[in-house]
């Protein structure tokens, strides 16, 4: 079937242009300006049409916490979010840390076929901190790269070794970056709001010191470390040095750390509660000018359901995390808006770069013979976001309730149409 997706604007990371795009199967076959006759036409006039979005930090609590999220709902929220590809962590239970966990875990994603699930195994057995994964078994089960993400690892020589290991089969390290002896028993920044809250604050130092590890653990074994969820000003100038020095590093920061600061804990609002922590507004800044400098290489959700239950308890009480899928393209669309970056930008943000760094050769960009992943996103559409909008079982986000503006449409994944926003109301 030849399926067309006319009038739209096509918006890759170097250019944006009007043109009509052509499928055939499971490829983009033609991106033209002439007229085409197709077995199936999307009128995507005042639309954009980007590369589907790859999330390369996600949590679908699957095996073991099914009553969060689970691969089904997880994959349904992410085409809703124009995400067709996601990288789960490995904080399942059991953990992802063999290849029987990976291989069932994508073959229920397969089965439910909306997304590319590509897993992150452990770092460690059992999350144990001590003695590394069958790292090459789990990369042919499917596995793409390696995170205790949850915890840090802080054996600084195991961590040496899961850099020179995941370098020899061509993969690398997500580094969850939390001194845990600093964080022992905070629920939010350290700082002003803290105090004044009587909080347990997290310094953002616990954050920078495990960045300097990391990033000098990777210039001494030559591996690839990915510093994930960047929350502080420090850990990116951390960043920046490591990259003027040629360390292979790179970064990625989450939508609720350059939208929100830590002001929004006033209220003792749980679903303000995630790791790391907000911080300030000189944090906020600095992240905006690390996404608008190139500095940042990747937005990821770090999509973390949690059951109202475990949320409405006392604020020390409460898990860390928020939802993401869903909010991932107003929040970022926000950052258009405010001239922060462009368009084009927020496609190699959210696209190009994790397919380069994941090594996706056919995904990222939207041109004759890449994969026919999709997602047509109206930047002016405002809704609210609730249960008719909300696909994950999970409402853990500040954000529920309230007007969004921007949001896909309209995602394909291989061709296919996975998610139609007005058939889904």
């Amino acid at each position: 079937m030849k399926l067309l997706i006319k009038n739209g604007t096509i918006v890759n990371s170097d250019k944006s242009f009007k043109a009509n795009l052509v499928i055939e199967g499971d490829t983009i076959v033609e991106i033209t300006n002439e007229e085409v006759v197709a077995d199936k036409v999307i009128d995507a006039s005042g639309k954009l049409v980007v590369p589907g979005l790859i999330d390369m930090h996600v949590h679908f609590r699957d095996p073991g916490f099914e009553y969060k999220d689970d691969v089904i709902t997880g994959s349904e929220a992410a085409v809703a979010g124009g995400v067709t590809t996601c990288l789960p962590m490995a904080n399942t239970f059991p953990l992802n840390d063999s290849r029987s966990i990976t291989e069932a875990m994508i073959k229920k994603a397969k089965d439910r076929g909306l997304i590319d699930l590509l897993p992150i195994g452990a770092v460690t057995k059992g999350f144990n901190g001590d003695s590394i994964t069958e790292m090459g078994d789990m990369l042919e089960g499917g596995a793409v790269a390696f995170s205790d993400d949850g915890l840090p690892v802080t054996n600084s020589s195991v961590m040496r070794s899961a850099l020179e290991y995941s370098k020899g089969f061509g993969s690398f390290i997500i580094s969850h970056s939390e001194d845990c002896a600093m964080c022992h028993k905070g629920v939010m920044n350290e700082g002003e709001i803290s105090t004044m809250l009587g909080l347990q604050g997290m310094p953002s130092e616990g954050e920078e010191i495990m960045v300097s590890r990391d990033m000098l653990l990777a210039k001494l074994t030559k591996g690839h470390i990915h510093i994930a969820h960047v929350s502080s000003e420090w850990s990116l100038k951390l960043i920046t040095m490591a990259k003027k020095e040629g360390i292979n590093i790179t970064c990625e920061v989450a939508p609720h750390h350059f939208s929100f600061t830590d002001s929004k804990l006033l209220d003792y609002d749980t679903n303000f509660k995630m790791s790391p922590p907000l911080r300030t507004k000189k944090d906020v800044d600095a992240i905006k000018r690390g996404l608008q400098s190139g500095l940042i290489d990747v937005i990821a959700t770090d999509h973390a359901p949690h059951h109202s239950d475990e949320k409405s308890v006392e604020f020390d009480n409460a898990p860390f995390g928020i939802l993401g899928l869903q909010t991932l393209i107003p929040l970022t669309l926000k950052l258009v808006e405010e001239g922060v970056i462009s368009l084009e930008k927020m496609v190699e943000l959210t696209s190009t770069n994790p397919a380069k760094i994941l090594k996706l050769d056919n995904k990222g960009r939207l041109e004759k013979g890449m994969l026919a992943d999709i997602a047509i996103i109206d930047p002016e559409f405002e809704y609210i976001y609730d249960e008719t909008i909300n696909k994950s079982k999970s409402k853990n986000t500040p954000l529920y309730g309230e007007k969004l503006k921007g949001a896909s449409i309209l995602t394909i994944k291989s061709g296919r149409v996975v998610f139609d926003f007005p058939k889904c109301m």
